[in-house]
């Protein structure tokens, strides 16, 4: 190198050119620069030396080689003439050095720009963006080892994750008796704290609440009796699990005749109406699935039942004699609030409630349920008379055909109690290094009725083992950008309780914090299919990661290719909207966070144990034919590989241009009614004499609906340009970026209802009249009025009303507006929002 430079040098000197910088004089590394420029009122043009300071990690100035600079002299023509002659020889002579001057400069100088890069590279680290086939990925750094890219981050992730961890602590877990408030969870809890203090997390900490949560009597346990014509009790039907009950129900004894309502849908009631029998005063006797026990007693609470009772009918399970299946014996637990949370604090969280009134949540059903075994409804659907039940309502009991009732009368019996019970949530956290106040969440549910080997011990192990490996990749060179906080909730068999008083007590911080959410529960429930029950901000991510899991039960495919093999959709093979019954509902339709909850799950038949005595380890693995380690691995790369997407990247992986599409969506469904609405029916208006009049000009549109959507796609566009066209080493800019992307689906809550009246506030997700739901289910009284739509009774229209323009109004202008703050909102500052409305 040093005889290149001399050589450069020499045929510089040659050319009479002036001399070049060396090197070293070029590549200095001095915190201050040295820059020389003109002294004002010298002749001689000597610069004066500047000392400047730069701030870490500013881009230094050019730097400017120490030279004498001569100024022009005073020289006659002849000498003139003599010394271009002599400059145009020296020109020739030296033409070739000045070629071959180029040509080295230019290597030298890539070279050196090169070794410079690559240098620069070790300290820069978390400002480099590696490309990957699909997405950008940022990298960490550790001191010792250097850089950390995507791929040293996924194959760091996989190495430390262990399989085997993973089966033994979900045996473990499921031995264990943990129903919320008992001594066995207590003592559980301090073994999963104990377990994340081993990890050195930055914090570990545990949260307690007071809750209500209702269990049976044993001093008067629920019955079930047959009744004579007169009303006087006959024999007693056994319960033959007599502690299995349904969490919430109404307290009291209720008499009718018994008919058969398949699952207890609006639309299976309304067919009952159809078919001529009447669920009104009656005991409804439905079959488990499909849609919640909540939502099956707040449906027969509004067609009149009295009562409900659940059973498992064979048709929904497998019915493979090779394959496990529940027992007739055996009766499935579920609570039956139409909500999650503490349904005695509403909206509040449970931290004291002696300070507060007495309330409840308008959740809690006013007609008792319990549910029963296969074997019970046998005996109940031989004694039902009546029309024979459709086909698709035809299920595998011995008492065949089904008929539709109504049969016998019926006394049930309800004798619950409700008693203030202390549940604990434990939390670790692992803080980021540049959005520390921002948090990626996981957690899974702790509790469980029975063993809960599928609806808690797999999520619970999944969680400790995610929280060792990162804590081991944190040793290794990790570092986060945002937080990451793992959870294990209490009361999740009660409707989602511990999650949702956590979110209630500390909702003013969450919204501004909590960027996303990632539930574990039910993620094993088979090895089939895989589901992902998620917001519509978090489908891209989930496409993108599944191509980099591979397949737990197809060799050589990743699940992706699994998903989407003979069907070329695959989010309509995988995605599902958010129910109630998810532990993850809460995070978004309550609090404003995406949220995700997956799940593999046999190919067209349930999990049979799910909620019953029966959900042991030893049945899961039998169900999953003895792949549950590799099944349970394959959700642990899912959700870790998450993780670190969600904490690690410098953008947010969030595709907030998303919900336009599903504003659209949602919305079509209202536009073939656009005609009804600006019309009223003649044959409906008031006449004289029996004339019939013109229609009627309502004079209502939808068009302020498409307008608040067209202005959010507008902002999405702009929002999207601002980042493409933006540095992605400016911290302060890419923070600004992910504080409006994370709150995307917090714009969607309606701020103009109260949470504590309507906590699920959500306009898409949520419950109440200011939800498009409710809207679609309005306008469709004006074609089918209240008799004819199946749907109508789930809208909170009170029968006979039918059509109601100033409720339309009210609904519109709860819905437009909230479309339109989503829209200003990420538009930004309040003078970028630029909006046609």
């Amino acid at each position: 190198m040093e005889r290149l430079w001399g050589l450069l040098q020499r045929a510089v000197r040659h050319s009479g050119l002036m001399p070049l910088c060396s090197p070293q004089q070029r590549l200095s590394s001095q915190p201050s620069q040295t820059i020389y420029k003109p002294v004002e009122g010298t002749q001689q043009g000597h610069l004066e030396e500047e000392e400047e300071d730069w701030e870490e990690g500013a881009e230094p100035p050019a730097h400017f080689c120490p030279m004498e600079l001569r100024g022009p002299e005073s020289l006659s023509p002849t000498t003139g003439r003599q010394n271009l002659g002599l400059w145009v020889t020296a020109g020739r002579r030296a033409a070739p050095y000045l070629v071959l001057t180029a040509l080295l400069i230019f290597t030298g100088a890539f070279l050196l720009g090169y070794v410079a890069f690559r240098g620069s590279c070790q300290a820069c680290g978390d400002d480099v963006l590696v490309v990957d086939k699909d997405v950008n990925y940022e990298m960490g750094l550790d001191s010792q080892q250097g850089t950390l890219y995507w791929s040293d981050l996924q194959a760091l992730f996989l190495r430390q994750l262990e399989e085997g961890y993973l089966e033994d602590t979900i045996r473990q877990i499921s031995l264990r008796e943990r129903v919320a408030g008992s001594a066995g969870m207590a003592s559980l809890a301090r073994d999963i704290r104990a377990a994340l203090s081993r990890q050195k997390l930055d914090h570990v900490w545990t949260d307690t609440h007071y809750v209500g949560l209702q269990f049976p009597d044993p001093a008067h346990p629920n019955t079930l009796h047959w009744v004579d014509e007169a009303g006087r009790l006959k024999e007693q039907l056994p319960l033959e699990d007599p502690d299995v009950y349904c969490p919430y129900s109404a307290i009291g004894n209720v008499t009718g005749k018994l008919v058969y309502a398949h699952y207890g849908r609006p639309e299976d009631l309304q067919n009952l109406r159809a078919q001529g029998v009447e669920p009104a005063g009656r005991l409804l006797l439905v079959r488990l699935g499909v849609i919640s026990f909540a939502q099956k007693v707040a449906s027969a609470q509004n067609f009149g039942a009295r009562g409900v009772l659940i059973y498992p009918d064979p048709t929904d399970f497998s019915q493979d004699p090779h394959n496990l299946g529940l027992s007739s014996r055996r009766a499935v637990y579920g609570h039956v609030h139409l909500g999650t949370g503490d349904p005695y604090t509403p909206g509040f969280p449970s931290f004291n409630q002696t300070q507060f009134p007495p309330v409840q949540s308008s959740g809690l059903p006013s007609i008792p349920a319990q549910p029963i075994s296969a074997d019970i409804a046998s005996l109940l659907l031989r004694k039902l008379k009546g029309p024979v039940a459709p086909q698709e309502w035809q299920g595998h009991l011995p008492s065949f055909p089904y008929r539709l009732g109504p049969g016998p009368g019926l006394h049930l019996a309800i004798n619950n109690h409700r008693v203030s019970t202390p549940i604990s949530n434990i939390f670790g956290c692992i803080e980021g290094r540049s959005e520390p106040d921002h948090y990626v969440v996981i957690g899974a549910q702790r509790d469980s009725w029975g063993p809960g080997a599928a609806k808690s011990a797999v999520g619970t192990a999944i969680l400790l083992e995610l929280v060792r490996t990162f804590s081991s990749m944190v040793s290794n060179g990790f570092q986060p950008r945002r937080s990451l906080l793992f959870i294990s909730w209490d009361g999740g068999d009660f409707g989602s309780v511990g999650s949702t008083e956590w979110l209630e007590g500390y909702l003013s911080v969450l919204h501004l914090k909590a960027a996303v959410y990632v539930s574990l529960d039910n993620a094993v429930l088979g090895d089939d299919k895989f589901h992902a029950k998620t917001s519509p901000l978090l489908i891209s991510l989930i496409e993108n990661i599944l191509k980099q899991v591979d397949s737990p039960n197809h060799s050589g495919q990743t699940l992706y290719e699994q998903v989407v093999f003979g069907n070329h959709s695959w989010d309509a093979e995988v995605i599902r909207p958010l129910p109630m019954d998810s532990s993850a509902y809460s995070f978004t339709a309550f609090a404003g966070v995406p949220a995700v909850e997956f799940s593999f799950q046999e190919d067209g038949q349930a999990y049979p144990f799910l909620h019953t005595k029966d959900d042991t380890y030893e049945n899961l693995h039998l169900v999953l034919r003895g792949r549950l380690p590799a099944v349970a691995q394959a959700v642990a790369q899912l959700a870790g590989q998450l993780l670190i997407r969600l904490s690690h990247d410098h953008l947010l992986p969030l595709d907030f241009g998303c919900y336009g599409d599903v504003v659209l969506r949602h919305i079509s469904s209202l536009s073939e009614f656009s005609g009804d609405l600006k019309v009223e029916d003649a044959n409906q208006a008031p006449g004289y004499w029996g004339l019939r009049l013109r229609p009627q000009a309502r004079g209502l549109t939808l068009q302020w609906v498409y307008s608040a959507r067209g202005d959010y796609i507008r902002a999405a566009e702009k929002l999207r340009k601002e980042i493409y066209s933006s540095e992605e080493s400016d911290e302060r800019l890419m923070r600004m970026y992910n504080v409006r992307i994370m709150r995307v689906e917090f714009y969607f809550l309606s701020q103009y209802v109260s949470p504590a009246d309507s906590p699920f506030r959500h306009i898409f997700l949520g419950h109440g009249d200011h939800t498009l739901g409710a809207l679609l289910e309005h306008v469709r009284l004006l074609r089918f009025g209240n008799s004819r739509d199946p749907e109508a009774s789930s809208s909170g229209v009170s029968p006979g009303l039918g059509f109601q323009e100033s409720r339309f109004r009210r609904q519109l202008a709860l819905l437009t507006w909230t479309l339109q703050g989503a829209a200003n909102a990420l538009s930004g500052d309040v003078w970028n929002i630029d909006n046609n409305f």
